[in-house]
Parts: structure tokens; C-alpha cells; sequence
């Protein structure tokens, strides 16, 4: 049996964000498992103007390609106002038989762990028929992000040991589900 795609979706556009170091990290942690074809996915890539302003087919298109061709998601969610990007509600509104019956899990990032977030994000997937799994690492804002209030130095993302338990956890559940909801499609 051929090895599943996972995609890594960052799920912020904005200048100076997070998510592809946390991406990053999920990445590295992932490959070393070797147990999927895992890629990063970064929605800023697609150029998606706001749904139904613009004509975006041609970006649309190549959204939902990309999509298609991935058996499950993580997804990398930052917590701004107690809920998720607008960019990532945006990216995924712009598809929906590309997301139906796969997995997806969810590395969540924010003052408390974006826990907010991540359950906003849930009943998205929920309309979108993509089963979230259980297992969420929560990143703090606080302890895992070095210089985050020094505007005078960058920010560096210094994930807690204790994350990589959850984090492995969630690859297991997000594979196995993957490839169970393979069969109906």
C-alpha cells in the first residue's frame, strides 16, 4: 500500500507570522516518522482574494487540486480574537469535495494554547465532513515562543519537549483515520 499525503496547511498570511515555523516543526518531526509523504502547505501561496469579490478560478483551481491530491491535513492555527485567521476560514470556504471524508488534526498556538481556535475550527471541519481527531497539541505563546514581546529581536519558536508526545499521538490518529476514510472515496 502506497504511503498516505498529509498536507501541513499554516493558516495565517499575515507579515511576520508564526505559522511556518511551527509548520516547520511539525514537518521535521513527522519525516523523521516516516510513516507518510508529509508537505507544507501555505494558503498565502494561493493568493485567495476574499470569496466572491474577485474572480479567483484559476486560484481556486489550483487550491482545490492541491487539496484533492492530500489524503489529511494538520493544521497549523494561530488564535486571533478567539477564533481562527479569516485567511484560513477564506481558504476554506473556496473548496468542499476536496475536503470531504479525509482526517485532519490540529497544532493550535495562542495566549491560551488557541484552544479557542481549534474548537471554532472543528465545527468548520465538521460542515466540511473532515474528521478532526482527539489528540491537540497546544502551543503556548508564553513559554514555547522566545522574544515574542521584544520587537527588537525576532521571535523563535522553542517548542516544550512535552508537545512532541502529543504531537506523535495526533500523527497516529490523523494516519489512521486518513486511511480509513480512503476507502470512501
Amino acid at each position: 500500500m502506497s504511503k498516505l499525503n498529509i498536507g501541513i496547511i499554516l493558516g495565517s498570511t499575515r507579515q511576520g507570522r508564526l505559522s511556518p515555523q511551527v509548520g516547520e516543526w511539525v514537518k521535521k518531526i513527522a519525516d523523521q516518522r516516516g510513516d507518510a509523504n508529509y508537505e507544507i502547505v501555505d494558503i498565502a501561496d494561493y493568493k485567495l482574494p476574499l470569496l466572491g469579490e474577485a474572480d479567483a478560478s484559476e486560484q481556486a483551481a489550483a487550491w482545490n487540486a492541491k487539496l484533492a491530491s492530500l489524503d489529511g491535513f494538520v493544521f497549523i492555527v494561530q488564535e486571533y480574537n478567539h477564533s481562527i485567521t479569516g485567511a484560513l476560514k477564506n481558504a476554506l470556504d473556496y473548496a468542499r469535495d476536496a475536503w470531504n471524508n479525509k482526517a485532519a488534526g490540529i497544532v493550535s498556538y495562542g495566549s491560551v494554547g488557541g484552544a479557542r481556535a481549534a474548537e471554532h475550527l472543528r465545527g468548520i471541519l465538521g460542515e466540511l465532513s473532515v474528521a478532526d481527531v482527539r489528540i491537540h497539541p497546544a502551543l503556548s505563546l508564553f513559554t514555547d515562543f522566545e522574544n515574542l514581546m521584544d520587537q527588537e529581536k525576532e521571535t523563535v519558536f522553542k517548542p516544550a519537549d512535552l508537545h512532541l508526545v502529543n504531537l506523535n499521538g495526533m500523527l497516529d490518529q490523523v494516519l489512521a483515520w486518513s486511511g480509513a476514510l480512503k476507502t470512501l472515496r
